[in-house]
């Protein structure tokens, strides 16, 4: 039996999950009323209250409680490990997803979609016509590639092969690299060009595997009514399994024993004395606007990702742009909520997010935020606190989860089984 106190936020509820349908006895504490924590959904009269103080916000942008605005938006890779996580603690049948529309990158000033095929490959824009069979003869090998069957590595061992030497292998050239780098294997630098490559392959296996589960324009899935759902949906699985939830309480105390490791903790009372667990490593900048329709050049989609790889922008890091609408039931018809999001690199988010800000075309309203990216370092081990890391700018969901699954290893010792029924988490009908 074991009881645990988390620091609100999304991260926490899937973990909290997870221990819950293990058969470990869980307690979850909320500072705030609502569930999600830093990762909540706001409606229109929260949203202002949090950046615009006391005004009220316009009456031409209809009902407030029309409105789900995820602070920490993030698309879901249909195949992917927090969908598997989904499934194996059965969420699923609390949530409806919605297949996005559309996932684009930014190539010489341009938005093209991201061919996630080899057929894909031969009809993108991104490319001239001898560059697109080069890249359809890579996209054929990583469809093909198995690690357990030898004759699909063509005498490559990509856990030796560095991504650079097997993209060299197939001729491609720096923007062809730049789009299968961070716009399908979803890597946030170039790091991994001298990396091993089997990685990357897999990260596109994965992309070309998810954009294939819907036949959509994407690889993504995304909750009616925005991410919001899936606290509460966790807190709803909590309750099954024994678990506790409380909400509104401020002042969560965690107790330690003479060794120096978690005891208990008390929720009224005393504010916690205990040593920093946590290091600032960086900052994210992020607008939030409202808009009234599409992002241009993304074929009208509804919902959409843009990734601004780095190189494009002469940065450190990639830019995010997110796009969701009514038609996820996250706004009144008509109305678009987009993100721009990157790693900062200064002090000025209004300055820092343009090039992404610019691809929105005229808003209705826009917001601007910085908020700081936190890590632990205390040593789980000696005190049993088990800390998550902050949010990134990505808007996909891939490495929050890896987080959480590091720290379901580190809390029960084992290594989360995810091979499960992909279909138990089907997208909801037109």
């Amino acid at each position: 039996m074991m009881w645990s106190c988390w620091v609100p936020g999304l991260k926490e509820c899937i973990l909290s999950g997870l221990l819950s349908v293990d058969g470990l006895k869980v307690l979850h504490m909320d500072r705030n009323d609502y569930y999600g924590g830093e990762s909540a959904s706001l409606n229109l009269i929260q949203l202002w209250k949090r950046f615009r103080g006391n005004d009220k916000p316009p009456a031409h942008l209809g009902s407030s409680r029309d409105y789900n605005v995820d602070m920490i938006p993030k698309f879901m890779m249909a195949n992917g490990n927090l969908v598997r996580v989904l499934i194996h603690t059965d969420v699923t049948k609390y949530l409806y997803f919605k297949a996005v529309d559309g996932s684009y990158v930014l190539n010489k000033g341009k938005v093209h979609k991201v061919p996630a095929t080899d057929m894909e490959a031969l009809k993108s824009p991104l490319m001239g016509i001898f560059e697109k069979r080069r890249a359809r003869k890579l996209f054929i090998y990583v469809h093909n590639y198995e690690e357990s069957d030898p004759k699909t590595h063509e005498g490559m061992d990509l856990t030796r092969v560095t991504t650079r030497e097997l993209i060299a292998k197939f001729g491609l050239d720096d923007n062809t690299i730049d789009f299968i780098g961070h716009a399908m294997a979803l890597h946030r630098d170039d790091h991994y060009l001298n990396e091993p490559a089997m990685d990357t392959v897999m990260r596109m296996k994965l992309y070309a595997e998810s954009f294939a589960r819907f036949e959509g324009g994407s690889p993504y899935i995304y909750p009616l009514y925005g991410l919001g759902e899936l606290p509460q949906a966790f807190a709803r699985l909590s309750a099954v399994y024994g678990g506790t939830y409380m909400l509104n309480k401020p002042g969560c105390k965690v107790e330690f024993d003479e060794e120096g490791k978690v005891a208990g903790v008390t929720s009224e009372g005393e504010t916690a004395k205990c040593k920093k667990v946590v290091r600032k490593v960086g900052k994210v900048a992020r607008a939030i606007a409202i808009m009234s329709h599409p992002i241009p050049s993304t074929d009208e989609s509804h919902s959409v990702q843009v990734i601004l790889p780095q190189k494009q922008l002469g940065r450190r890091s990639d830019m995010y742009l997110f796009c969701c609408s009514y038609t996820h039931n996250v706004a009144p018809k008509g109305k678009f909520i987009a993100f721009v999001s990157t790693e900062a690199e200064t002090d000025h988010p209004e300055v820092e997010l343009k090039p992404g800000i610019e691809l929105l075309g005229p808003v209705d309203e826009i917001f601007f935020d910085i908020y700081d990216i936190h890590e632990p370092v205390n040593e789980p081990s000696l005190d049993n606190c088990f800390i998550s890391t902050s949010y990134d700018a990505t808007t996909h969901f891939e490495s929050t989860v890896t987080d959480v699954l590091n720290m379901y290893t580190m809390i029960t010792g084992k290594v989360l089984d995810l091979s499960v029924d992909l279909s138990a988490a089907s997208a909801a009908e037109e």
